[in-house]
């Protein structure tokens, strides 16, 4: 009896400890804060580069789709390159070319050269970013679950720190938010070679087309599709939204500059932090993964409706961002652990070519939203945004029956040990 009171008490401090990790979870968690810091970190400058390098909105939101175009090709391979040099060494790899092709883009003089040092950073943040994952799922403490709550937090943080910084530097100059992501770069690399230890176990080798291959997974497949789709939508919010927000403001006498778009993505950031890490755990465990996901699609789908209408508003445009990041945070962190639980595929090849797929659609939606807006109007691009939303929800309605089994409401965590643990008596 006394033992069962101490392995339930175990398992309680065990569901309890999400933030006793080892610190090398912790390195990894940092470093990847400040990675995905460099997916919002350009945005409130986007402006700013347009009127001093004199270029183009299309021009300037290549930004985005040279470094999520790299991103997701390098992808599909990532995994194949980790499992010659090891996690560490692969982390090391993208950090080292974050690093240099940040500071590149901050010395550079033409947005051509920003577009093609962007390109480079996209490729180390491929690197990084899909070992990182399988590192923390790895590394820490109490089961998938919570190392992708982990994982998300750490996206959220940076998604919501990027803007924010981007903002601050960017009033001082465009080129401060690429020296300020370098540097912290270089603070997180040191973190990994110093925090991470090398198991010194090799690697199974994985095939140079394993990343290719595993799209043919039904299941994986299914999702890929959905987050392609999905993340057209979230860049199209992200890339696009600078530019009629700060026309409307232009229009109603107000200053709009980077600080100002700094603060607001810092609050959609913010939103996604919140939601990703404390709201969408309990949503997934009372109503399970799919009918989730289900829903948050079509609210953000209201939302980027909602913002073609009022796209002339700058009370509008600003709380859509703001709540639409409550929405992206529960749908980044269940698409997430969906991919984790949804196949027996390798956890690193799993989410390498998932993200691949995922970032192809992030590459597009930047690369034609300026010229949808110049062609049909400002609030086109949020259109084609919902139509993409529907598309997702199609695609995921098409393949919900190879992830029939997720769509039920997940246990909380004792019950599901006390489940696994019934069983293996039984």
């Amino acid at each position: 009896m006394s033992k069962d009171r101490a392995h339930k008490s175990k398992e309680g401090a065990q569901a309890g400890s999400i933030l006793r990790q080892p610190t090398a979870v912790w390195a990894i968690a940092f470093a990847c804060a400040v990675s995905f810091m460099g997916i919002g970190l350009v945005d409130p400058i986007l402006p700013a580069i347009s009127e001093e390098l004199h270029a183009s909105p299309s021009q300037t939101m290549l930004l985005f789709t040279s470094y999520l175009l790299i991103t997701a090709v390098a992808m599909f391979f990532s995994g194949f390159i980790s499992s010659r040099l090891g996690v560490k060494r692969t982390l090391l790899a993208g950090l080292v070319f974050i690093v240099v092709f940040a500071a590149l883009a901050g010395a550079s003089d033409t947005v051509g050269q920003i577009i093609g040092f962007r390109a480079g950073w996209g490729l180390g943040n491929a690197l990084f970013i899909s070992t990182a994952l399988a590192a923390i799922v790895g590394a820490a403490t109490g089961g998938s679950a919570r190392a992708v709550i982990l994982y998300e937090a750490a996206l959220g943080i940076g998604m919501a720190a990027g803007p924010l910084l981007g903002g601050a530097l960017g009033e001082i100059s465009w080129r401060g938010p690429f020296f300020g992501t370098a540097v912290l770069m270089a603070v997180a690399l040191l973190a990994i070679v110093v925090l991470l230890r090398d198991s010194g176990a090799k690697p199974e080798p994985v095939p140079f087309t394993a990343g290719l291959s595993a799209v043919r997974n039904p299941a994986l497949l299914a999702l890929a599709i959905t987050a392609l789709f999905y993340n057209y939508g979230f860049f199209t919010l992200l890339a696009y939204t600078p530019y009629p927000l700060e026309e409307a403001a232009s229009q109603a006498g107000l200053d709009f500059g980077a600080h100002e778009l700094g603060l607001v993505f810092f609050g959609w950031g913010t939103a996604l932090a919140i939601t990703s890490v404390f709201v969408a755990p309990i949503l997934t465990r009372r109503f399970g993964l799919l009918p989730v996901l289900f829903t948050m699609l079509s609210l953000l789908g209201v939302g980027l409706a909602v913002m073609a209408v009022g796209v002339n508003s700058v009370p509008v445009l600003i709380t859509v961002v703001v709540v639409s990041g409550l929405f992206l945070g529960v749908l980044n962190t269940a698409l997430t652990q969906t991919v984790m639980e949804a196949t027996d595929l390798p956890r690193n090849v799993a989410s390498s070519t998932y993200s691949g797929v995922r970032f192809l659609g992030g590459a597009v939606a930047p690369a034609v939203s300026g010229g949808i807006a110049e062609a049909m109007g400002e609030g086109a691009p949020y259109w084609f945004g919902v139509a993409s939303l529907v598309a997702s929800i199609v695609a995921l309605a098409i393949g919900s029956g190879t992830l029939a089994h997720l769509a039920r409401p997940h246990l909380a965590a004792q019950k599901e040990a006390e489940a696994v643990t019934a069983g293996a008596e039984a």
